[in-house]
């Protein structure tokens, strides 16, 4: 018997247009964004915001943003149910991560005499830093954990999704900056319900290497 994993797998797609009908209900958005919360990161450093675009002025405030390029993507914008900005913080401090380890403490991850032993995992940080004493290619990577995970809760939720990143950085942050302060957003995800009658990707079949060329069992 199939596995309903791979099944999963094999249904979702990159959405090429939306029904801006159909929106997303409070209930499957409630999960998705529960399961962004849980999104695994290295040493749970959990540098990341997500911006979730929701109302008619937030979703317009973000279509703005495609004036000077990526416009292919722009119309995903108002017509998907909902849009996130995924965000990654550029400089993570040891306070922040102290805030991690409070939060752990809180929920009895740990006691409170192991906090100093439990803030050695900076170090970490501290060597992903870059010349201009920034983190942002490592704490990049870690929102890219999480996309993962919301793609893969959102095929498990028969939501449609499209990964963007043709977006306006720069633009964004001028934006959303009281969200994005100290925050940078590459990527967006767009989710709602296809337009079964537009979408030209929709209906071919999925295509992936081959097993063995990706694949090494050792």
């Amino acid at each position: 018997m199939k596995s309903p994993i791979i099944t999963d797998l094999e249904n979702r797609y990159t959405t090429k247009k939306y029904d801006p009908s159909k929106k997303v209900s409070a209930e499957d958005l409630g999960v998705l964004l529960e399961a962004l919360r849980l999104s695994p990161s290295s040493i749970n450093s959990q540098p990341w915001q997500f911006i979730v675009l929701e109302s008619d002025s937030a979703k317009q405030k973000m279509s703005d943003t495609f004036v000077n390029m990526h416009q292919f993507n722009q119309h995903h914008i108002n017509a998907a149910s909902h849009v996130i900005l995924f965000a990654h913080k550029t400089t993570y401090q040891r306070k922040d991560y102290e805030h991690v380890i409070d939060k752990g403490i809180l929920d009895k991850r740990m006691p409170a005499e192991q906090k100093e032993a439990a803030l050695a995992a900076y170090g970490f940080v501290e060597l992903n830093e870059d010349a201009q004493g920034e983190h942002k290619a490592w704490t990049k990577s870690q929102t890219y954990i999480a996309l993962g995970n919301a793609l893969h809760t959102l095929a498990r939720l028969n939501i449609d999704s499209t990964t963007m990143e043709g977006i306006d950085t720069a633009l964004i942050s001028d934006a959303f900056y009281k969200q994005l302060d100290g925050y940078e957003c590459h990527v967006a995800l767009a989710i709602g319900y296809r337009d079964s009658s537009e979408d030209y990707n929709a209906p071919l079949p999925k295509s992936r290497k081959a097993f063995a060329d990706v694949i090494t069992i050792l």
